[in-house]
């Protein structure tokens, strides 16, 4: 991989990490379009460069993160499920990181956005603030955000439709969605480097500090840009685009 390739995947990641729309499934339907094959390194990478969007999120909810306690201790309860069944069920999960796989996951997901935003009413008792989220409706979130394991699903679109359906307001479903990938991409970032440590040669970490770098500085423009959008609009748009892309690659890619 050169730097130019690293600086795409950077950008492909950052613009999506936290846009409902799967990070890791647009970087893999990256990499089959500049033909990069998915190799244990190239898995690898795609997901260590997250940690450069997770440290984003760190950065953007400092006062959050450093100053409230018991907003931590419901970040790792809703880090469990996934947790365990990350660790557990590793080696088929990394089989499942296929075009194919992303293509339709991409599709199933923005139909059930479409079904979930054309039910859900925001209420007036629904939850506006992440520090009253409960310790069961964080459990419940890491529920659906284990369902992300699945490439192309969408880790932040399966946790802001679980938000959505235990009775979160939609600013309140990102922000906790956003802050429940500390946990979680800092426990799977780990998890790959000692698994892949002695793959990493010194051009592999000239790429990996690119990608991560660049995915960091574009995060923090879209953390910004998606709270401010969601406080006007639904998130119909964006399962609109998972359908759209997945059927073109479902018909001109695959």
């Amino acid at each position: 991989m050169d730097i130019i390739q690293a600086i795409i995947f950077g950008i492909v990641e950052g613009l999506t990490e936290f846009l409902p729309v799967s990070s890791t499934g647009h970087m893999i339907l990256a990499s089959k379009l500049m033909g990069i094959e998915q190799t244990s390194f190239q898995k690898s990478f795609e997901v260590i460069i997250q940690l450069g969007s997770i440290l984003a999120v760190v950065y953007a909810f400092k006062d959050k993160i450093f100053h409230n306690l018991n907003l931590w201790k419901k970040l790792i309860v809703g880090f469990i499920p996934t947790g365990i069944l990350g660790f557990t069920l590793y080696k088929i999960i990394k089989s499942l990181f296929a075009p194919s796989t992303v293509a339709y996951m991409l599709v199933i997901g923005g139909v059930i956005f479409l079904l979930v935003e054309y039910f859900y009413k925001e209420k007036e008792h629904h939850i506006e603030n992440v520090e009253n989220v409960s310790y069961i409706q964080a459990f419940l979130i890491g529920i659906f955000q284990s369902f992300a394991m699945i490439p192309g699903t969408s880790r932040s679109g399966a946790t802001i439709i679980g938000g959505l359906l235990i009775g979160l307001k939609r600013k309140a479903a990102a922000e906790f969605s956003f802050l429940l990938a500390v946990p979680t991409m800092f426990a799977a970032t780990g998890y790959d480097i000692l698994k892949h440590f002695n793959e990493f040669e010194l051009s592999n970490i000239t790429a990996l500090t690119v990608g991560f770098l660049t995915s960091f500085f574009v995060a923090l423009i879209i953390i910004k840009w998606f709270l401010n959008f969601i406080k006007k609009h639904t998130f119909i748009p964006f399962g609109i685009y998972r359908i759209i892309i997945g059927l073109l690659f479902i018909n001109f890619v695959l």
